[in-house]
């Protein structure tokens, strides 16, 4: 769960900007986040789409597929028997958001690319790390963000990123309780880490999950706009336990279905090691 954060000298402002009608376009994103009201949310599980979709055969590297109002990707959902998953990472390229068929082009519209432990079938807790992308009003940006839920998220200062780029990210914990991140980019050499700590004894880590997403993630009380990511494609895959590390092999496929029971994303699972997640 993704909430963007304020510092506590803050408040009297967000509090400001809350009561306050909403600006459009970058402008708003900017608010919302500043406004602490900005979040990912933990898989949103939905019935299949009522109508037939013509799908090619299922890889052979995944197990079946799930759909979901706010993930795509892949999530292996259980460690081998008697193990917790203690670390995930992957890297993928930074993709051009546009908008989307039917959108507007004075429109906001986001997605975010990133890997975790826990949030699919073990809700009580995510650690996670990855960027945003959006286009507001035609004009493009990016986020990279760490978090540990249900704490909110919080941007890496200093980290900028261009489409293209390569990302390498990273989670691991250390124990139930603790944990770190690291997010690099490739492209330029920037490496950014950061030490976390579960906020409460009631969101400790379970091991249960490492999961490769694509999300559409929350704004306020309801998903954004869904931008048109084109293709995130995360390679080197990989999920570690205290004595095996595993790919992508056996994941369950994850795809994004709308309101009106679009199937909005392309899913596959390539090799052992790739994922990848098409906007369609």
């Amino acid at each position: 769960m993704k909430f963007s954060v304020i510092l506590l000298s803050n408040v009297l402002f967000a509090t400001t900007i809350l009561a306050a009608p909403r600006g459009r376009g970058l402008e708003e994103r900017v608010a919302r986040r500043a406004a602490n009201t900005r979040l990912t949310h933990p898989l949103i599980p939905v019935a299949p789409p009522s109508t037939t979709i013509e799908e090619g055969p299922l890889d052979d590297n995944a197990t079946h597929v799930q759909y979901s109002s706010n993930w795509a990707g892949a999530v292996l959902t259980a460690p081998p028997a008697g193990q917790t998953f203690n670390a995930v990472s992957a890297q993928f390229t930074v993709p051009t958001p546009s908008v989307p068929s039917g959108g507007s082009s004075s429109g906001s519209y986001s997605a975010s690319a990133w890997v975790g432990i826990d949030g699919d079938t073990y809700g009580a807790a995510i650690l996670q790390s990855g960027i945003d992308f959006t286009i507001s009003g035609g004009r493009v940006s990016y986020d990279a963000w760490y978090e540990w839920y249900p704490n909110y998220a919080i941007d890496f200062s200093g980290m900028t990123m261009s489409a293209g780029n390569v990302i390498s990210v990273s989670v691991t914990s250390t124990s139930a309780s603790a944990g770190n991140v690291v997010l690099e980019n490739l492209s330029t050499g920037k490496t950014v880490t950061q030490k976390l700590s579960a906020p409460s004894s009631s969101s400790h880590l379970g091991g249960q999950n490492a999961e490769w997403i694509v999300e559409d993630y929350e704004s306020g009380s309801s998903l954004v706009s869904l931008a048109n990511f084109g293709t995130v494609t995360f390679t080197n895959c990989v999920a570690k336990t205290n004595s095996e590390s595993l790919g992508t092999s056996g994941a369950t496929i994850i795809e994004i279905e709308s309101s009106s029971n679009q199937v909005l994303t392309g899913v596959s699972v390539p090799s052992s090691s790739q994922v990848k997640v098409v906007y369609q």
